[in-house]
């Protein structure tokens, strides 16, 4: 079995057809900012708002996403005309529609995202898979025809069904390939998932320049061209071969692991696999399940479950999606005369150091690399904000905000974060027992790979 190459052609077919879901992810996260102005422009034609009060409200509404007001009448408390009333509930309205239209798709995956494991288990990873890419499909036409209709509802709703569908996919491709991946493999195979993320946002953002898709004519295409990869990805999935450890431990069907497992592996000789499994299922079996509760409330894993939803919060706000989400009007208020081709630059260095960290994560470790990248986006985010505040506003303050919380979150890491690297799950449990004062036996390792961990992290 030493020196195998694992590396087979089915294996790799199933790990790209699987990327595609995160592609499709990171395409919808991105797709929404470079059409911004063109967009909030069919919005005011909808609503039919005057032509002369288009472009103060434009003016408004691409800065108030970051709470940049620029008119000067906005900030008097008493208008001093009809019109002028008028034109500031049309600002309002069009900011909230915008506003919608963003954040519709995160509060869409929020929802989704606790519905992901409970389908994969009940339909498998890849029937799951395909039921995902309806609500993607379902998503994609109604912003594909937004422009047939009222836009500011086809696109809300359309946002938020994508999001249904992102919530989902974020974590059924994660455990698609970590299940198919040898163990060897499953770190590396593992980072495909953001790196596809990434690669998308990059790709909607050159498809989204004026001159491609991001046109008065073909915005709607643009945000409507999810479909392709959708539609991809459902026909390629059903030459994908099912999860082997979901056959086995889930479905008790060791004839079909088994023939899963050869084509993935590329051998008839499957057996340390299957003991693999078996042990798993085993120890999975002979312990009692682990309720959430269970998890805040018991000492031998309260801190390593805290630490996790740690890292996890520190990303989400670190603010890094607002950047995502509204680059443009960012580098716009910052007097970029090229805001679009700005948003791109971003894309491509995040695309390129996620790459890079594919085959740094192994040398380096987890933690360092974490608090590298928290380090430097502390930095970042306060280099952001005064560079924003010499233009003499107030919204940029919003990314102190996220500096503290940088700040606060890399502290956390430093102190209360283990290293990961090159250790057992076992050796992982015992780190937080040690950090814990916790003298319990080491079965809550056990009780935690059954939660769905690795071998090693």
């Amino acid at each position: 079995m030493k020196g195998r190459n694992w590396v087979t052609g089915t294996l790799v077919f199933a790990v790209i057809t699987a990327a595609l879901g995160s592609f499709q992810f990171g395409y919808d996260i991105g797709v929404i900012n470079a059409p911004q102005e063109v967009i909030i422009s069919h919005y005011e034609y909808v609503l039919g708002i005057p032509l002369e009060d288009r472009k103060a409200i434009n003016n408004y509404t691409i800065n108030s996403t970051n709470d940049l007001p620029t008119i000067p009448y906005l900030r008097d408390s008493t208008p001093t005309s009809l019109a002028e009333e008028e034109t500031t509930t049309s600002t309002s309205l069009i900011t909230m529609l915008w506003s919608l239209s963003v954040s519709s798709f995160a509060v869409g995956g929020m929802i989704a995202s606790f519905f992901g494991g409970w389908l994969g288990d009940q339909l498998g990873r890849i029937k799951a898979m395909l039921v995902a890419n309806v609500l993607s499909l379902a998503g994609a036409l109604l912003m594909g025809f937004s422009k047939l209709g009222p836009s500011h509802i086809l696109i809300i709703s359309g946002r938020s069904i994508s999001g249904l569908y992102c919530g989902l996919i974020s974590g059924l491709v994660p455990m698609y390939i970590g299940e198919i991946a040898p163990t060897t493999l499953r770190g590396a195979l593992g980072t495909l998932h953001q790196l596809a993320i990434v690669t998308g946002i990059l790709i909607s953002q050159i498809v989204g320049l004026n001159f491609i898709l991001g046109s008065h004519e073909q915005w709607h295409i643009l945000l409507g061209l999810s479909a392709l990869p959708a539609i991809l990805q459902s026909l390629l999935l059903l030459f994908c071969p099912e999860s082997p450890r979901y056959l086995y431990i889930k479905l008790d069907e060791e004839v079909k692991a088994k023939k899963s497992l050869k084509r993935l592996r590329g051998s008839d000789d499957v057996t340390k696999d299957i003991t693999e499994m078996r042990k798993e299922k085993e120890e999975a079996s002979s312990e009692q399940k682990v309720s959430i509760i269970q998890l805040f409330t018991n000492s031998s894993y309260r801190q390593s479950i805290i630490v996790a939803l740690m890292l996890h919060m520190a990303q989400q706000f670190s603010g890094i999606n607002a950047i995502f989400y509204y680059s443009t009007s960012i580098f716009q208020t910052a007097g970029i005369s090229q805001p679009v081709y700005a948003t791109i630059g971003v894309g491509a260095v995040n695309m390129v150091f996620t790459a890079i960290s594919v085959f740094l994560v192994e040398k380096t470790g987890r933690r360092s690399l974490f608090l590298i990248g928290m380090s430097g986006m502390f930095v970042c985010a306060i280099f952001m904000s005064v560079g924003l505040i010499l233009l003499k506003f107030c919204g940029p303050y919003v990314f102190f905000l996220f500096a503290g919380v940088v700040l606060a979150f890399t502290l956390f890491t430093f102190f209360k974060v283990p290293e990961t690297k090159g250790k057992s799950f076992e050796e992982i449990a015992a780190e937080f027992r040690k950090k814990s004062g916790s003298a319990q036996a080491p079965k809550a390792a056990v009780e935690m790979e059954f939660l769905g961990a690795s071998e090693t992290v």
